[in-house]
């Protein structure tokens, strides 16, 4: 028996942006649903089941955000990813605050789009532990360096860890987003692709007690 194909909805109202992503998608392998409009994704989500939605940030009828919302106010905790052509900070954390796990910056190649979809697929294996690739590249292409780098960030990590925790038993969410911070930039550097990924999502809401345990998870592995 075959395995079932992974069901994303695509929203996007652009013809030449919404074929792209559906037929990159498909070659995950897909089964990829298109609408165009806040009104026909909201119709198709209360047809189907899907396992990823990928919102285009701005829609004719309202914005990606106001989607999310609506979905989320029918009970449905779909995974589920912004996509937009603005590539500027503020959007993207108005985004990430709305909900979203994670925000694609169009135009993007048909690999990114591929490993951003698997890192949040529900199963799907994530991010590694380690990304030996993007460390070189942030450190100029020396493993030795990006080794002894590693060596320090992993004699940091429990203090980091343990003030994120204490901040979070306090709920202040301040305090954890200050923490967290600086520990995304150091997951850059190093390469911890599966922390980089919860501290992101973590940072986006901090009050979430699925994501605290996702981050706590991702700092442990690498500790252990």
């Amino acid at each position: 028996m075959n395995p079932r194909l992974p069901c994303l909805l695509l929203v996007e109202d652009d013809p030449v942006s919404a074929a792209f992503l559906r037929d990159a998608a498909a070659t995950l392998p897909a089964r990829v649903v298109g609408a165009g409009t806040l009104a026909e994704a909201m119709a198709e989500a209360a047809a189907t089941r899907f396992d990823l939605w990928l919102v285009d940030a701005n829609l004719p009828d309202g914005r990606g955000e106001s989607l999310l919302q609506a979905l989320r106010a029918c009970g449905d905790a779909t995974p589920a990813l912004a996509h937009t052509a603005a590539a500027d900070a503020p959007m993207r954390e108005r985004l990430l605050a709305a909900g979203f796990a994670d925000v694609l910056c169009k135009p993007i190649g048909v690999p990114d789009l591929h490993a951003a979809l698997l890192r949040h697929l529900p199963g799907a294996p994530g991010a590694p532990a380690w990304d030996d690739e993007a460390a070189r590249t942030a450190l100029g292409g020396e493993q030795a360096h990006v080794d002894a780098l590693r060596a320090l960030f992993l004699q940091e990590l429990p203090g980091q860890r343990e003030r994120i925790r204490a901040a979070a038993a306090t709920g202040d969410h301040a305090a954890m987003r200050d923490a967290l911070h600086r520990l995304v930039a150091s997951c850059g550097f190093v390469g911890a692709a599966r922390l980089a990924e919860a501290v992101r999502a973590l940072q986006a809401s901090p009050g979430d007690a699925d994501r605290r345990q996702r981050f706590d998870a991702a700092a442990g592995a690498l500790l252990d």
